[in-house]
Parts: C-alpha cells; sequence; structure tokens
C-alpha cells in the first residue's frame, strides 16, 4: 500500500497484466485486512489540517503537473486498462479539469445566515459545512485516472482524509496519481491507497469503525454489498446503467447514428453512461440501421498503443466471451447481425445488431463491451416504456427536433439526466452526475460530491 508517502510491502503480491497482450505492467502489494485498517487507522489520526485556501493550491498544482505529464500518464492508463491511447490521453485532460474545478469548488464551500423568531425572541443561526472525516473510495478499472480523480478531488477539496482502494486490475494509475498529489502538497498523511482483492480487503474497509463515508463505483451486486458492510455510514452509490439513445422518426440521422457509435464504442463500450441501447423509431430505423453498420465498419479496433486505433480490447478474455454470448443469445430471439462481432481473447470488433428484443439479457442487463444494439420503437411514448423497462436509470440521450417529445420523454424516462441532441455519455464536471433505481444512491459532480462528503453544523445564537 501506499502510507504516508511511501510504498509498503506485503506478504501478498498482485500482478497487473495488460488485457491486450498479457504483458506485465506492474506488481502490487496484495494488501489484506491488518493493512486496511492500519491505512484507515494512520489516516484518522490526523486532524483536518489544510484550510480552503490550502486545499485549493494543492489541488491547482495537481492540475498543473498532471498537464506536464499527458502522454505518461496517458500510456500507464492503456498499459494496464487496454483503452486505446487516444481515448486516455483525453481522459487526463478531463482529470485536469476536474481537479480545476475542484480547486474552485474548494473556496466556495459555504453555508448559511438565517434570521429567526422563535417565542417572541429573535436569534440568528449559521450553518456550516465541515468535513465528514475519513472518506473510503472504492474505484473500478474502467477509467482507472478520472474515476480516481471524482472521488478524491471532492474529498480533499471538503477538507476530509481518504483512503482509496482502486481496483486490483488497474491500480497502478491510482497510485501514481496519489503521489502527484502529494507532490502537489497534498500531506502525505491524508491519504492512503490500499491494493487488493476486493474480497480481502473490500468488507474491512467499508466497514471500519473510523470511516465515516464510503463511496463506490461498480456493478450493482458489489455494491449493494458494499452498502450493506457500510451500514450506518454515508455512502455514494455509482452502479452503472445500461443507458438508452432515443433517436424519433423526425431525427438527424447523421448526427444520430455519430452518437450511438461513439457512445457505444468509446472504451470498448467499458462505461457506465455509455451508449447500451439505442431505441430508434420504426419509421426511420432501417435507414438508420444502415448508416450505423457503415459508421461501425470504420472503427479500427486492435492495438491500443496505435493512435489511430478507435478500439481497443476489454479487461478480460472472460469480459469478451460473455459480451460474444449476450449477442449470440439476441441473435437466437430474432437479432440481427449488422456487423461485427469477431473476437480474439480480450479483443472484440465493434458489433451493431437490429430487431434486438426489448427483453434480451443483452439490453436488460449492463453489458460491458463495444455493442449498438437496435430496439425498434413506435414513438415516444413506447420509447419512454422500453426505456425504463430495466432495473436501471442513469442517464439518457434523446435525438429530436420535437421540443414537446422532448419534455415528455424527460418527464417519463426514470433516469438521474436526459440530454437532448446529445448521447447518455454527456457530462461536465460541473454537472450533478448519478441515477435511481439500480443505478445507485447519492451524486457525484465535484460541487455535488463535496456536499455528499460534508456534514452541515448549525450554530444559533440570541440577537439583542
Amino acid at each position: 500500500m501506499l502510507l504516508d508517502g511511501a510504498t509498503v510491502a506485503s506478504a501478498e503480491t498482485l500482478e497487473v497484466t495488460s488485457p491486450y497482450d498479457g504483458a506485465l505492467v506492474g506488481t502490487v502489494a496484495g494488501d489484506g485486512p491488518e493493512e486496511v485498517d492500519r491505512a484507515v487507522r494512520a489516516v484518522a489520526r490526523h486532524g483536518r489540517q489544510l484550510d480552503p485556501e490550502q486545499r485549493a493550491a494543492v489541488l491547482r498544482e495537481a492540475s498543473r503537473l498532471l498537464a506536464l505529464r499527458v502522454d505518461e500518464f496517458a500510456t500507464l492508463i492503456t498499459r494496464e486498462s487496454g483503452v486505446c491511447v487516444r481515448e486516455t490521453r483525453k481522459e487526463v485532460a478531463r482529470a485536469g479539469a476536474n481537479l480545476s474545478v475542484a480547486a474552485e469548488e474548494a473556496l466556495r464551500l459555504r453555508g448559511e445566515s438565517l434570521d429567526l423568531a422563535v417565542g417572541g425572541k429573535r436569534r440568528v443561526a449559521l450553518t456550516l459545512h465541515e468535513p465528514v472525516g475519513v472518506v473510503a473510495a472504492f474505484t473500478p478499472f474502467n477509467r482507472p485516472l478520472n474515476q480516481v480523480v471524482v472521488k478524491v478531488a471532492p474529498a480533499v477539496a471538503a477538507g476530509n482524509a481518504v483512503v482509496l482502494k482502486p481496483s486490483e486490475k488497474t491500480p497502478l494509475t491510482a497510485l501514481a496519481l496519489v503521489s502527484l498529489l502529494i507532490e502537489a502538497g497534498l500531506p502525505a498523511e491524508l491519504i492512503a491507497v490500499v491494493t487488493g482483492r476486493p474480497e480481502r480487503i473490500g468488507p474491512t474497509l467499508a466497514g471500519h469503525e473510523l470511516v465515516d463515508l464510503v463511496t463506490f463505483t461498480g456493478g450493482t451486486a458489489t455494491g449493494q454489498l458494499v452498502a450493506r458492510q457500510a451500514a450506518g455510514k454515508k455512502v455514494v452509490l455509482e452502479l452503472g446503467g445500461n443507458d438508452p439513445l432515443i433517436v424519433l422518426d423526425d431525427a438527424d440521422l447523421d448526427v444520430a447514428v455519430r452518437l450511438a457509435a461513439d457512445g457505444a464504442y468509446a472504451t470498448a463500450g467499458q462505461s457506465c453512461r455509455g451508449v447500451k441501447r439505442v431505441l430508434v423509431a420504426e419509421p426511420v430505423a432501417a435507414e438508420f440501421a444502415a448508416l450505423l453498420a457503415t459508421a461501425t465498419k470504420t472503427k479500427r479496433y486492435g492495438d491500443p498503443l496505435d493512435p489511430e486505433t478507435d478500439v481497443g480490447p476489454l479487461i478480460s478474455a472472460q469480459a469478451a466471451e460473455e459480451v460474444s454470448r449476450r449477442c449470440a443469445e439476441a441473435v437466437e430471439s430474432g437479432a440481427r447481425v449488422l456487423t461485427g462481432g469477431e473476437r480474439s481473447g480480450a479483443l472484440l470488433a465493434p458489433i451493431a445488431l437490429d430487431h434486438v428484443p426489448p427483453d434480451a439479457r443483452l439490453v436488460v442487463e449492463e453489458t460491458f463491451g463495444p455493442v449498438a444494439p437496435i430496439i425498434r420503437v413506435r414513438d415516444a411514448a413506447h420509447a419512454a416504456e422500453v426505456a425504463n423497462s430495466t432495473p436501471y436509470g442513469l442517464q439518457a440521450g434523446v435525438v429530436t427536433g420535437r421540443t414537446e417529445d422532448f419534455l415528455l420523454l424527460a418527464q417519463q424516462l426514470r433516469v438521474g439526466a436526459v440530454n437532448l441532441m446529445e448521447g447518455p455519455t454527456f457530462d461536465s464536471p460541473h454537472l450533478p452526475f448519478g441515477g435511481v433505481k439500480a443505478s445507485g444512491i447519492g451524486r457525484e459532480g465535484i460541487r455535488y460530491s463535496m456536499r455528499e462528503m460534508s456534514t452541515v453544523k448549525t450554530l444559533t445564537m440570541p440577537l439583542r
């Protein structure tokens, strides 16, 4: 683990290998419950050492340092996650933007004053936002830099100490980012990183008596388990989704196809807010399907370190095999493959399908892979019905020129965000991010995460 700014060895080690060719990328400690307990107690011993101006300075400097190391971080992300380097460069820029926003928001976390009349006497009340204390952050494999930043940056901005548990599949980027934060001036005793198998260290971290808030991004089943382990604590859970892009009969199909292809195939489809279903109005479905097949064929897949590659491998061969299996089940139920789907190990050619039944496992469950499944719908009302028919409710995109249809969908869709003329992938550091139903609890987005990671204290005084 990384504790007090230094690497601490463990009896067990974990190898981190490239999903593309299996090459060894690095080795980390395989921490256990004792190491987790040591890390939590170490960061909990230290008080709130930084004032808002100091926190802002650290985060601002971290953003500056990250901008100087784009290639270094992008290459590391690609090597351990398999995400193609043209995307990981964007991820580094996105992480830098989140750090900058967190620096500014550190200066804006303020309470309010209230004049009260109680029992005929006047009082003034002041509300203060205080750090919640120790934040336990669990991050997934798919965006190993930015997923860490969107948890650690607001935690630091709000004045908390952090124990970070990155995915055992992609821990190297997290370690590099925390080292950069310490270089930027974050006191090393306020942050620790534990690396190990989730079944060994997850319960200890989530349930630790000195942890005050647990923030987790990952699968729904694991997230629900973490919530049970963290019973009695504040929790923020981002549990994924199977987000729809809704294309109505008046849509600009060139725009719709671009949003569908980019949203379905980015990060090899391994994104919680990626396009997982394309709900297309029947009158334009055939034309849309032909255009999507053409766009899919232009996506280059292969070596993620090649700057010309659009789609790299999935995180493992087993993951790619599961995606292929779900596509095959959909075909058996009546879907038709338009193009793609060839598989070699963890590498899966982007695949577009038409006539996918809305109850196919491919589109009911969260499928992490480069798949664009078209479900044909009658109209906006039918699209809302199909979109709401799964356990998830994260984000949605709508392509239409009719404001009334968009507003109808915005009202009826049970999701955290609805984007007009954008896909469900649309985001900004300034916006709240999170879902409903099985997609989670609470909201991320820098300012919103900071409020989740704070407590409100009220002071009242008499006015004379």
